[in-house]
């Protein structure tokens, strides 16, 4: 099903299920003039940011989607807390993984290479900072490329965390290699396949213990990653992917599930390690995506289920923060971008603080006047609250 029925416009119009590719929508219906170059919010933390990317490649097993290539190869960037500020800002995504991410999506409102003009924060190879770091992998949605969840990364990374966000090959509208070759997104000719979400998320935890078994010889400061401290976090299938790392390697003991639905089936003798599902109204108790009402009653250790009323899909994803420069109308009840990045990176940081730096997180015990979007699931979250979710958006 790689081409869904046109939808609203607005934000919409980056939005797609985990498991389908979006078709040409209604770009032109009523857009406003595109901005100019969005700006990625600063991150909150006390550290200057660094950015570097590797690639890797795994000749242990061949590409799972490209049937000539021998080996599994993958661009992962991390995020760090850097010594300088001095130096060149770190790019957003090439001009053609722009063109390709925008014609992928079917947005005509803007030029195609208006991505490449976002600017970020990260110092583009800064020398890191730091001792000992805990390290969180990201892992974005399908047909997504890893740039379109910077804005939390580089967050956490101003917060004294490691970020290493994987580009999962093929899986995404454009992934660009040192030699030029960019790999396009063959997974999405056979996301209506049986099984297809199921075996997309044990591909990608393969990726993970891939790069965790990696990053001690691949980059210089990984002397200062504590790797007893590590956890995952993805939006969508990113997030289902990682029950999917968590389950297959004990290396990664904290985990959180960002609006995806999920895959990974947890053994029925539970699963102890904490967890957190965060999301969009669609994952209330009792909603249209019920894997999230399966897999609570199976998280035997520290649990929360968490839902921001006022968000959609892409509302923990840049998506809303580049809607002016795409020249996007955002969906009338949805969050404005600043206070989804905003909640997005508030409670993802608390669990993490919680998690990998054992400091204490009241937030994450009860509601807060702070923040009244953000519901606690099942006991009080219900099925309202946030904007209509139209079924083709709907997904993982």
């Amino acid at each position: 099903m790689r081409h869904l029925l046109a939808v609203a416009a607005g934000l919409a119009l980056l939005a797609a299920s985990a498991c389908s590719a979006p078709a040409p929508p209604r770009a032109a219906a009523g857009s406003p003039t595109p901005a100019g170059p969005a700006t990625l919010p600063a991150p909150t933390g006390p550290h200057l940011v660094g950015t570097t990317v590797l690639y890797l490649k795994d000749t242990s097993r061949p590409d799972p989607w490209n049937l000539d290539a021998k080996a599994r190869e993958l661009k992962v960037t991390l995020w760090y807390p850097a010594k300088h500020r001095d130096g060149q800002r770190a790019p957003y995504m090439t001009p053609k993984e722009s063109e390709l991410l925008l014609r992928g999506t079917g947005i005509a409102s803007a030029p195609y290479d208006t991505l490449s003009k976002t600017r970020t924060n990260a110092i583009k190879d800064a020398e890191p900072a730091g001792k000992t770091l805990p390290l969180v992998v990201l892992s974005p949605g399908f047909t997504k490329p890893m740039s379109t969840l910077t804005s939390l990364a580089e967050d956490l990374a101003g917060r004294g965390y490691v970020v290493a966000g994987i580009d999962h090959t093929y899986e995404s509208y454009a992934t660009t290699f040192p030699d030029g070759r960019i790999a396009e997104c063959l997974a999405c000719d056979s996301n209506s396949d049986p099984g297809f979400g199921a075996g997309l998320v044990q591909g990608r935890a393969a990726d993970v213990s891939f790069v965790l078994d990696q990053l001690p010889s691949k980059w210089d400061g990984s002397s200062r990653i504590d790797r007893s401290r590590i956890a995952m976090a993805g939006q969508s299938i990113g997030g289902s992917s990682a029950m999917a790392t968590m389950l297959e390697d004990p290396r990664v003991r904290a985990g959180i599930d960002i609006d995806g639905t999920a895959y990974a089936r947890i053994p029925k003798s539970g699963f102890s390690r904490p967890f957190m599902f965060l999301g969009s109204a669609q994952h209330i108790s009792g909603g249209s995506a019920p894997t999230w009402d399966r897999d609570w009653k199976l998280l035997t250790g520290w649990k929360r289920w968490i839902v921001l009323s006022g968000t959609e899909h892409q509302s923990f994803t840049d998506t809303p923060l580049l809607a002016d420069a795409l020249g996007i109308t955002p969906t009338a009840g949805v969050l404005p971008a600043a206070r989804a990045a905003e909640l997005t990176r508030t409670y993802v940081a608390a669990f993490l603080d919680q998690h990998l730096k054992f400091q204490r997180q009241s937030l994450l015990d009860k509601p807060s006047s702070r923040y009244p979007e953000a519901k606690f699931c099942p006991a009080t979250c219900a099925p309202s609250g946030g904007p209509a979710v139209p079924e083709a958006l709907r997904g993982s």
